[in-house]
């Protein structure tokens, strides 16, 4: 009896993280999309990561990319999201989700919950950190532009 419960939470576990992505007309929101375009475009230049590194982060798995994690870390700074000290500050990050209204600021709120303590020894990498995190805690709503 024991093993099946074992199995059957393995299971559970296993499809939670191979939860496929949301992608429809709502979701990703497409004012979000639009006013991150150009900072995408700005860092995949600046970076010279790939779009397909992006979307298969984004939309399939998560993988270790250096251009991919300093992508993300210019991101941030280009978003105006960092603090003085060029770390992610979660506070501005907040105010802007605010205002994409309620239903995308409760997402990003629960994603973001045990998110708090990132690790890494450079920007890029704690920017990577977060961005496994949400990925890991919301596979359905997360994306990555």
């Amino acid at each position: 009896m024991e093993l099946k419960l074992l199995a059957l939470v393995f299971c559970c576990v296993g499809f939670a993280s191979c939860q496929a992505p949301r992608r429809d007309d709502k979701w990703p929101p497409p004012e979000l999309i639009k006013f991150l375009k150009p900072i995408h475009d700005k860092c995949v230049s600046k970076i010279g990561v790939t779009e397909e590194a992006i979307k298969k982060f984004s939309d399939e798995e998560i993988h270790e990319d250096e251009k991919l994690k300093c992508y993300m870390n210019c991101v941030f700074h280009e978003g105006h999201v960092v603090d003085d000290n060029g770390e992610l500050h979660l506070e501005k990050l907040a105010e802007g989700v605010e205002m994409l209204g309620p239903e995308v600021e409760a997402i990003a709120l629960a994603m973001g919950k045990k998110c708090l303590k990132p690790e890494g020894e450079t920007q890029c990498d704690r920017a990577f950190w977060y961005h496994k995190c949400w990925k890991t805690a919301d596979p359905k709503h997360y994306f990555l532009i």
